[in-house]
């Protein structure tokens, strides 16, 4: 593949992540944080409100369905394009039907459309994970997970920020219908989608489609590195992540404008960007040198915000952090997609994405509540200098594994 971003164009695999990734991502913000919105204008109970952030336990805990989705096939379109356009269409009725509702005299009512948006949500997201990692050989992973992480980015900003100024002057029922209409119209994507070159049997019983993906990729050489790996490669970048905000706050000073505008919009834009150059760049460097690079890029970019909380309240500084970390940021999430999608057996991809991306979330889980305690303890400075810290046993055990991971580059599973 050329290492060009011209080549999207003529590639229809390549093209189509773009669409697809914004079709997985649009119910996110809509069964969560814009609904809650919702929720709290029309007057509903702030305990019940509360009760609504358990709606997103489904992307949590998505890996325990994730077999009957390798297991089961619809009877159109295929394996994984048919799951696609099925989650699609039920997705579509369920914003419709929440249309309909006023959330404030049929609070359980939403709370159970609520949730069954998120359970067929987070489906969708297993099917395009395992579409995306069947259908996209290795030269293509890098830039088709920018592709999909971009239109998933740009779906939360429309089912988000847009959404609620949309409702702000055009009502949430209006708001809502739209939304239905834009996954609905979604689904044209699926059907024009290719197949995967290979098309492989589905696990013969929902039994296998359980016990053969542990199976499979416990009995490849150094399994037990590959999780380790997972768990420990973006792990300085979630560290630092939890308490930017805090710290350009509190710790530095800028006015929530700045914040908004800068860390906010400006970065947003920075992470896409970053996500397509780094896309682009793995069809060149390949999937070692690019995570090897990239996985460097963002334990520096932390030492960015060691220096802003040195200057202070320096606005050239922050949009310079902020760039800086975003952009790497971007490039890292590409090529770790990328490396979750070749460690994946075709037959079971929908059951081992969805296992290898929940355990890769424990990490960013667990550094959560330490991280306020260390940068009171420690000083801001001190903090983001221990996150770029953090981010070197995943360094190190990436170099050791640098020769299993270039034959993931080969290795058509």
């Amino acid at each position: 593949m050329q290492g060009n971003i011209w080549h999207i164009w003529k590639s229809r695999r390549l093209f189509l992540m773009l669409p697809l990734g914004f079709a997985s991502g649009l119910p996110l913000a809509l069964s969560g944080n814009t609904l809650q919105a919702w929720l709290t204008v029309d007057g509903v109970d702030i305990k019940a409100i509360g009760l609504f952030g358990l709606v997103g336990l489904p992307y949590t805990l998505k890996f325990l369905w994730s077999p009957a989705m390798d297991r089961f096939v619809p009877p159109f379109l295929g394996r994984r394009r048919g799951w696609m356009a099925l989650t699609q269409a039920v997705i579509a009725m369920v914003l419709a039907l929440l249309s309909m509702l006023r959330p404030s005299a049929m609070v359980h009512a939403a709370a159970v459309l609520a949730v069954l948006l998120a359970f067929v949500s987070a489906s969708q997201d297993i099917v395009f994970d395992a579409y995306r990692t069947d259908v996209l050989p290795p030269r293509e992973r890098g830039l088709g997970a920018a592709l999909s992480v971009t239109g998933y980015r740009v779906a939360m900003l429309v089912a988000g920020a847009l959404a609620l100024i949309a409702a702000d002057h055009l009502g949430w029922h209006v708001t809502y219908l739209v939304m239905a209409c834009l996954m609905a119209a979604s689904m044209v994507f699926a059907f024009v989608a290719p197949e995967p070159e290979h098309r492989l049997p589905p696990p013969a019983s929902l039994a296998e489609a359980v016990i053969e993906p542990l199976r499979d990729f416990f009995s490849r050489r150094y399994a037990l590195a590959f999780l380790m790996l997972i768990l420990l490669y973006k792990i300085g970048d979630a560290f630092a992540g939890v308490l930017t905000t805090p710290f350009l706050i509190r710790g530095a000073g800028f006015s929530l404008t700045e914040v908004g505008t800068i860390n906010k919009a400006v970065g947003l834009m920075a992470t896409i960007g970053g996500a397509i150059y780094g896309g682009v760049l793995m069809a060149r460097l390949g999937l070692f040198r690019s995570l090897l690079l990239f996985g460097l890029l963002q334990a520096i970019s932390n030492l960015s915000f060691m220096l802003l909380a040195f200057l202070g309240h320096n606005l050239p500084a922050m949009v310079a952090a902020v760039l800086f970390e975003n952009v790497s940021g971007g490039m890292g999430t590409a090529a770790f997609v990328a490396f979750l999608m070749a460690l994946c057996n075709h037959r079971y991809s929908a059951s081992q994405y969805a296992m290898l991306s929940a355990f890769a979330s424990v990490g960013r889980v667990f550094v959560a509540p330490p991280s306020g305690f260390l940068a009171e303890a420690a000083g801001w400075p001190v903090f983001f200098l221990i996150t770029a810290l953090a981010a070197l046993p995943g360094l190190m055990l990436l170099w050791w594994m640098r020769g299993e991971i270039m034959l993931l580059d080969t290795d058509s599973n």
